[in-house]
């Protein structure tokens, strides 16, 4: 049996700018543990606060995250990575568009599903912060090229990856500011930096409030579009690109989707994702329907 999630100390400034005009948001009571969101009067980011401490963090993603025999759980990519191609390819050939060759470093690795699909063009690396997920990677590709640990412990040099990619995985770190100016240094001359995270500005967040779905109890930060621009240029991030929802077509969505189906009658939720993709392509200025975003930033 687990023992209790513990919280750390209460932050009294921002994460993100370091502002001390911070101030209670919500309270998330639908997940396991409750915790409560500041905001930042300045920069308008949202954070835990107070954040779980590192060690309840680190509980967070062992084997039971990834069988769906705890609270707080995401699905095992191994079973369906035929499926999970569809997406990963149709995001290679968007990042190859900008980046054709180099080194691809995969931050949240998992598995190694996304970073197979990248050897192919890329000599592939990736960080991982799951001993159950990262041994498994260290075994596909060797321990050299997979670190099991954080953005801030690992042995990588400066300047060495053409390709950095963070998909769903900003959110779930205490320091994103930091986190950015550590890929900004691991990144290449003309390298390129890849975020998919939620933007809190847009419609569906502001509407369902402390309801909506991504409050849960590995998620830390929450940006909206503007704050993450600020931050990267701030870093020296030359250009920024967003693309919402995400940075390829539908097809590809309705294609993996199919891992979840049991039965012919599953493929009428074809209709709510395809409703909720052209959704998302509403959008103007930093206003958007929905709060889906794909960030390039490129250095």
């Amino acid at each position: 049996m687990k023992p209790p999630f513990e919280f750390d100390h209460t932050l009294e400034k921002c994460p993100l700018c370091k502002s001390n005009k911070i101030f209670f948001l919500y309270a998330i009571v639908h997940s396991n543990p409750s915790f409560t969101v500041y905001q930042c009067k300045d920069c308008k980011f949202i954070f835990m606060n107070p954040p779980l401490t590192e060690t309840s963090e680190r509980a967070l993603y062992d084997e039971g995250y990834y069988t769906g025999v705890a609270d707080y759980t995401y699905y095992d990519e191994r079973m369906v990575e035929h499926y999970a191609q569809y997406v990963w390819n149709a995001r290679l050939k968007t990042i190859r568009k900008y980046v054709k060759s180099g080194n691809f470093l995969d931050i949240g690795c998992s598995f190694g599903g996304f970073l197979q699909a990248a050897s192919n063009y890329f000599t592939v690396y990736g960080i991982e912060p799951s001993h159950y997920s990262g041994l498994y990677a260290q075994q596909r590709f060797g321990n050299d090229k997979i670190h099991i640990g954080t953005l801030f412990d690992h042995s990588f040099a400066p300047n060495t990856f053409s390709v950095i990619t963070m998909i769903e995985v900003l959110e779930h770190i205490r320091k994103p500011y930091d986190a950015l100016k550590e890929c900004y240094k691991l990144c290449t001359d003309n390298g390129l930096l890849i975020i998919q995270t939620a933007n809190m500005d847009g419609l569906q967040a502001k509407l369902q409030k402390d309801t909506y779905g991504y409050f849960l109890p590995g998620h830390f930060s929450y940006f909206n579009k503007q704050n993450l621009v600020k931050t990267l240029k701030h870093i020296g991030f030359k250009n920024v690109k967003i693309f919402q929802p995400v940075d390829f077509g539908l097809l590809p969505k309705l294609l993996k989707s199919q891992m979840n189906f049991k039965s012919i009658k599953d493929y009428t939720s074809w209709l709510r994702i395809s409703g909720y993709h052209f959704m998302s392509k509403i959008h103007i200025g930093n206003f958007a329907l929905t709060s889906s975003m794909v960030v390039y930033a490129f250095k």
